[in-house]
């Protein structure tokens, strides 16, 4: 789908949010909400924050962005992540995203090809997926590298 008419779509589910719960409609919840989807990616709040002062012109107080960023997780417009000890956020309207973790330095890719999660969503039945992200948790190549390189290393000092 076009992303401005992602946009427009997820303003008008977050505006409905707003009204169902008595909340304000404020230029700063929706300047945050469309940073977020200009945002490819996981993102943290330093990143979203940067995001909105350098790119959009737009300064926001970090306890208007957390308190926004809930509101966007209960509007299922925003997914949180917790990779270990990071914690990071995404955009989910529209997404299906795959990542791997490593589990010794933490780095965090985003998997371009996700056909691993084509067959689970082929066989849901009587479920309707809104989105869904998928986690696999192993070593990246420099850490799995480094690892062999101090078990060769132990090995050698026998």
């Amino acid at each position: 789908m076009e992303n401005s008419k992602i946009v427009d779509i997820v303003n008008q589910i977050f505006t409905e949010y707003l009204k169902e719960n008595k909340c304000r409609r404020t230029p700063e919840r929706f300047a945050i909400l469309d940073a977020i989807y200009s945002i490819n990616g996981c993102f943290e709040i330093k990143e979203l924050m940067e995001h909105l002062e350098e790119s959009v012109k737009f300064r926001v107080s970090r306890a208007t962005i957390y308190n926004t960023i809930t509101m966007l997780i209960q509007a299922n417009l925003v997914t949180h992540h917790q990779f270990g000890a990071i914690s990071k956020y995404e955009k989910c309207y529209g997404t299906e995203k795959a990542y791997t973790v490593c589990t010794k330095c933490g780095k965090v890719t985003e998997l371009s090809n996700i056909s691993i999660t084509e067959n689970i969503t082929k066989n849901i039945k009587k479920f309707h997926l809104t989105h869904y992200s998928l986690h696999l948790y192993g070593l990246c190549n420099k850490c799995h590298q480094a690892i062999k390189r101090r078990k060769a290393k132990l090995t050698k000092s026998k």
